[in-house]
């Protein structure tokens, strides 16, 4: 006759906890933790401001912001009806180009600003 093999209480539930993929402690703990660390770097975004460091020769040269670079920009295209071109922009702002372009092109994705033509900017 053959040996029948005892199964645990604690096998059984492994063996339901993978084959139905269910979510352990460690999985939600996991996933919290994830949320915290997302959520705290959120925080961060939106308390960074941005200050602009400007020589003298530039426009505003000396004056800080404690405002959202994003909100530099529209500000900056707003004040211009008919649009305002990309070095333009750059010389009120006096961020570095790279900056500028990466605020433009969310900015853009984000319909806060529309392109006339390109290099060119106005509000929304």
């Amino acid at each position: 006759m053959p040996k029948k093999k005892n199964i645990t209480f604690d096998a059984m539930v492994k063996f339901f906890v993978r084959k139905y993929s269910l979510c352990t402690t460690k999985d939600i703990d996991k996933v919290l933790a994830r949320l915290d660390r997302m959520e705290r770097k959120i925080d961060r975004l939106q308390k960074t401001k941005t200050t602009i460091k400007s020589d003298t020769k530039k426009i505003g040269a000396g004056k800080k912001y404690n405002v959202p670079a994003s909100d530099i920009v529209v500000n900056i295209v707003a004040s211009s009806p008919e649009g305002i071109s990309f070095s333009d922009i750059l010389k009120k702002t006096g961020f570095t180009e790279k900056k500028l372009r990466n605020i433009i092109f969310r900015l853009t994705k984000t319909e806060r600003i529309q392109t006339k033509s390109r290099g060119i900017y106005f509000s929304a």
